[in-house]
């Protein structure tokens, strides 16, 4: 059975605190796990979350600040200590090489792991498979920094009463989808005839950035876009100065780009009232609003 769903790792931002660990989300998408922004203590995090080493498939950073990068030598350590038997791939802006490589080699260990560095140097897809398409945007921020977005190719939804009615059994259904034409009791069936049009779903993956361009289309039309909103609209003035988003922000986003599940998180130490992010959000965006918090889990809405 497929698994479509964000394990939240960590949700604060430039310091930790009792409540919120650095950043880390683990985004389960069928056979795919893509973790995204290891900050320090992500490994642990996994655990707690009952998440195994093994479902990793893709490591994405953002960016290399602290809080986004500080977990990846526990996290590499971790798939050699755990004999990871599948290649791992490490996604990341190409001006952060040299902090890759003195994370990857933080202290001596038994490199046992296939991990596979993707640095990316230009924006648009850097990876496909089963899962469809990944791709990456620059953001507005202090340092390079990008976005990430997974899209899964449209598909047809078959249709079991119009499959009956034109005589389409068993293995017939699979070569009908594959072929998009088959004969059956001497009468010509086609693909349209007994399915109709399955959009593909869509995640985004937004963090440290000012309102940019590249925020809009990486999160449009996302059936579920994680987006940080570090402050409130109180503190506007800040959130432009270091680069980062408010929660008011990130509410408009969602509503321009028709997004269906929106989760915040990122959050600033200086807040103690989490309600405050959704209600603020709120004003902009009508949806479904996730406060995230850690150890949570978030499941990538139903098809429509």
């Amino acid at each position: 059975m497929s698994v479509r769903e964000l394990v939240v790792l960590g949700t604060g931002s430039q310091a930790p605190s009792r409540t919120r660990n650095h950043n880390g989300y683990l985004l389960r998408w069928d056979g795919e796990g893509l973790l995204f922004d290891p900050g320090e203590g992500t490994q642990r995090q996994l655990i707690f979350a009952g998440v195994p080493a093994t479902a990793i498939t893709r490591i994405c950073v953002t960016h290399f600040h602290g809080d986004h990068c500080l977990g990846v030598p526990g996290i590499i350590q971790r798939l050699s200590l755990d004999r990871v038997p599948h290649p791992v791939v490490a996604h990341y802006p190409v001006a952060g090489a040299e902090y890759f490589a003195r994370l990857r080699g933080a202290c001596a260990f038994a490199e046992h792991a296939d991990l596979r560095e993707h640095p990316i140097d230009r924006e648009g897809v850097i990876a496909t498979g089963e899962f469809g398409e990944l791709s990456a945007r620059w953001l507005d921020h202090r340092i390079d920094t990008v976005g990430y977005r997974l899209v899964e190719p449209d598909g047809r939804r078959m249709l079991p009463d119009a499959l009956a009615a034109h005589g389409v059994t068993g293995p017939d259904i699979g070569r009908l989808r594959r072929d998009g034409a088959l004969t059956v009791g001497g009468r010509r069936v086609l693909l349209d005839d007994v399915s109709v049009p399955r959009r593909g779903q869509c995640f985004a993956f937004v963090m440290d950035t000012r309102l940019c361009d590249a925020v809009f289309t990486l999160a449009d039309g996302a059936d579920l876009l994680v987006i940080e909103s570090t402050f409130l609209s109180e503190h506007v003035d800040l959130a432009a100065e270091y680069g980062h988003l408010t929660a008011a922000q990130a509410g408009r986003v969602a509503a321009e780009c028709g997004v269906r599940t929106l989760v915040l998180t990122h959050f600033s130490q200086r807040y103690t009232d989490a309600d405050r992010f959704a209600a603020e959000a709120g004003e902009e965006f009508g949806g479904d609003i996730v406060v995230a918090a850690d150890l949570t889990r978030v499941p990538v809405p139903p098809r429509r």
